[in-house]
């Protein structure tokens, strides 16, 4: 089949996502490890089914998929693992949107299931902002085909965005109470900050493309000096808590995406960042290397701190640290960094996303690094060369 309709960039995901299909499953997989590993693929059944929705709605932006990809079977056999995993909320909010820009059916428990969460304000309170920002994006998608059955939600979770998770630092709060509301994310400010920018367009509403915009410009100003997009922030003050991880997905595909409506709204700098963060992939970044293995089509998930790939706990008492200090964190010496070596199928499904069907940045889309990949024999060993 022929794919020169597509860019490189676009081919280059494509190729990388059929080595994470598990045919046994009719999916994509949790986590395709770097290391040499035999077999590399690793399922997590729950995870691969959220990361397949998500691959699947970066399928909706792609000009022509290859014939391997059946759309609407692999929707359908997954979408109904949703209501016999333990998926978190945000996953119904994943499948909604995804039904929608791929004009296919919600099946009717799904919906039930889900609407009959939505009607219970309680269960809101229980809302991660990952939760609230992909339910309300979702419920948006939806609301434009029927705003009869989805309107009237989107206008209250909005409104319960509004009064809980946004703060006068123009970050988004992780939560809307607790201890733990002010220590938000990258992914916290993407999925809210795409809800806004959604939800204003629906509803012409400008006080949510305000606050999409403003949310943008502080995380702008917050962008590294090699295009790093930071990973934890205290939300309350507006500061930095830890760079790290530096996730690749962040720079290749989920900053593109809330950028992409900034570019729109005329937000300062917003290409600029976007050009900057995707070259972070490119090899301008601490390790001067690219984050990519270009002979299996991957990419490279994060710069993690080198006694960090294994815990948490070092980074979640660095931030509460910095927090209580009014710290506001830097990058460190190089030297510190490793590579977490897995690709995991979502990333490349936000490449899909984000640059499916943009032909106006051809020093990402065309760039001479992945045509060439394109063109390379697939050599394992040669892959884990680069990889280390």
């Amino acid at each position: 089949m022929n794919n020169n309709q597509n860019s490189p960039l676009v081919n280059y995901a494509l190729k990388g996502l059929h080595k994470c299909w598990l045919p046994e499953h009719g999916r994509w997989s949790h986590i395709y490890h770097l290391d040499g590993r035999d077999p590399p693929n690793e399922s997590l059944a729950q995870s691969d089914v959220f990361y397949t929705l998500n691959v699947l709605l970066g399928c909706a932006r792609v000009r022509r998929l290859p014939d391997s990809i059946d759309v609407s079977g692999t929707f359908h056999r997954n979408v109904q693992q949703l209501l016999r995993l333990p998926v978190e909320k945000y996953a119904f909010g994943m499948a909604l949107w995804a039904a929608a820009e791929l004009k296919l059916e919600i099946p009717i428990d799904v919906e039930r299931y889900l609407k009959d969460v939505l009607s219970k304000k309680r269960n809101w309170q229980t809302f991660r902002a990952q939760d609230l920002g992909m339910i309300l994006t979702g419920v948006v998608a939806q609301a434009r085909i029927d705003p009869k059955q989805w309107k009237l939600f989107a206008d209250e979770l909005f409104a319960f965005l509004i009064q809980h998770y946004h703060g006068t630092a123009g970050l988004f709060f992780d939560a809307p109470f607790g201890l733990r509301r002010r220590f938000a994310s990258f992914a916290s400010q993407t999925y809210l900050t795409l809800a806004c920018y959604s939800y204003g367009e629906f509803a012409n509403n400008c006080r949510a493309i305000e606050i999409a915009n403003a949310c943008t410009r502080k995380l702008i100003d917050l962008q590294g000096p090699r295009g790093e997009w930071p990973w934890f922030f205290d939300a309350q003050n507006g500061l930095i808590l830890d760079f790290y991880e530096v996730y690749s997905v962040h720079q290749c595909g989920m900053a593109p995406a809330f950028l992409e409506w900034a570019e729109h709204h005329n937000v300062p700098g917003a290409r600029d960042a976007l050009i900057k963060g995707f070259n972070w992939m490119l090899g301008h970044n601490q390790l001067s290397r690219p984050m990519l293995i270009p002979q299996l089509q991957m990419t490279i998930r994060s710069h993690a701190r080198k006694r960090e790939l294994h815990t948490k706990k070092l980074r979640m008492i660095r931030a509460v640290r910095n927090a209580f200090l009014g710290y506001s964190a830097r990058l460190i010496d190089p030297a510190d960094i490793r590579l977490r070596l897995e690709c995991r199928s979502y990333e490349l499904g936000w490449i899909l996303w984000s640059f499916g069907h943009r032909s106006d940045l051809p020093q990402l889309t065309h760039n001479q690094f992945f045509s060439e990949a394109l063109t390379q024999p697939r050599n394992l060993a040669d892959a884990r060369i680069c990889a280390n």
